[in-house]
């Protein structure tokens, strides 16, 4: 566990001065997380540094888990998927199914707090079974800008109960919405396992263990196996730079809990991908992978790719940045706000495949190139998407909400 002293190095005095000074008018007041992971996707990340340094200021911070059951799960994931525009069957067995696990929990979970935050759609019912005592706020890290109609009705009835809600990017608010909104971005933080500064002796030694060959250039996705992010799509384009670059296709994705639907894209990502997994231009990595192999992975890697084509932020193209290794990426969700376009890296099309393949090869031909777009990328995120930035803003929100 970090304290905010150990970031001064990173972001200097004054940004740690000045969240002491916010902090002061908040001392004591109790602030509680609740998800539905605590591993897995950027959320549990985010969360699992966010409430210690939260806690360092003087305001307690707590986070808890919704428990769910597999057959939940697989109905909060079409939700998701539903969220970012795709098709559901909005069945009242759905419904019920979702509201009695809300329910459940809330029958022995005790939210003595001055503020809940509940994270994702996962728990969003929740405030319907507990007394309202506090401001409670949704934090929506998914992509809004365009949900199924249904589902955005329903999941309104429950929505219309919080005082806020929070999302990560201006095309995420609601006008239909009668509730207060703010935009908040996500960010990395900069002393975690996965994003700590590696010695390459280090480096070395983690992509040995997992038998990642470094003989050629590295290109690499990391993502859960969602379809949202389009691991055909990068196989499809990698294919296209390997006619005219000897390189090699890393795609690394981590089975969170709460996606059941990610062992099906994997087998059929495993699939489409047979021949030339056997051959070893394509690693497939569909573990839980060590933060530290993560950092070692991006970091060895000559080109991230982050090729999806509905995206809430995609928190993994600040994490490469952050590195100094070049990404090219899709343009959507939050995507855009992290990367300047040929200057901190390089935006495509989502469904842009020879494009993609164009940015990716440019790359790997170019050493001055990637040098220059990967120090101007590091230093975008030290100030924007540093976690430090983020304690920043919920002390705005809680000062707001109190």
């Amino acid at each position: 566990m970090h304290c905010l002293e150990d970031y001064r190095s990173i972001v200097g005095d004054d940004v740690i001065a000045g969240i002491h000074a916010k902090a002061r008018g908040l001392l004591g007041r109790r602030v509680l997380h609740i998800n539905s992971t605590y591993q897995g996707g950027g959320v549990a990340e985010m969360l699992s540094s966010l409430v210690p340094i939260t806690n360092d200021t003087g305001v307690d911070a707590d986070w808890r888990i919704l428990f769910g059951n597999t057959d939940f799960f697989q109905v909060t994931k079409k939700f998701h998927n539903a969220l970012q525009g795709g098709p559901i069957d909005l069945t009242r067995r759905k419904k019920e199914h979702y509201e009695q696990t809300n329910q459940a929990f809330a029958s022995w979970a005790q939210l003595d707090r001055d503020v809940v935050i509940v994270h994702d759609p996962q728990p969003l019912p929740l405030i319907r079974y507990f007394k309202k005592r506090q401001p409670w706020i949704w934090r929506c890290h998914i992509d809004l800008s365009a949900p199924n109609p249904a589902l955005w009705d329903y999941l309104k009835g429950f929505l219309l109960r919080y005082d806020m809600m929070l999302v990560s990017h201006p095309d995420y608010l609601h006008p239909d919405l009668p509730v207060p909104q703010r935009i908040v971005h996500p960010a990395i933080d900069p002393l975690s396992a996965k994003n700590i500064e590696l010695r390459p002796a280090e480096i070395d030694r983690l992509l040995a263990k997992q038998r990642i060959p470094r003989d050629k250039p590295l290109v690499t996705q990391i993502s859960r196996f969602d379809p949202w992010k389009d691991p055909l799509g990068v196989i499809e384009a990698f294919k296209l730079v390997r006619k005219e670059v000897d390189c090699r296709l890393v795609l690394c994705g981590s089975m969170a809990s709460d996606d059941p639907e990610g062992l099906v894209v994997y087998e059929e990502v495993a699939k489409k991908a047979r021949r030339l997994v056997e051959s070893g231009d394509i690693i497939l990595i569909a573990q839980d992978s060590p933060s530290a192999f993560i950092n070692a992975l991006q970091r060895a890697s000559t080109v991230i790719v982050q090729k999806s084509t509905r995206e809430g932020f995609g928190l993994t193209v600040a994490e490469a940045m952050w590195k100094g290794t070049p990404v090219v990426a899709s343009r959507v969700g939050g995507i855009p706000l992290q990367i300047t376009d040929g200057e901190t890296g390089f935006l495509v099309e989502p469904r842009g495949i020879e494009t993609t393949a164009e940015r990716i090869i440019a790359l790997l031909r170019d050493d001055g190139l990637r040098a220059n777009i990967g120090e101007q990328a590091r230093e975008a995120v030290r100030g924007k998407f540093l976690t430090t930035r983020l304690l920043d803003d919920y002390l705005d929100v809680l000062a707001t909400v109190l």
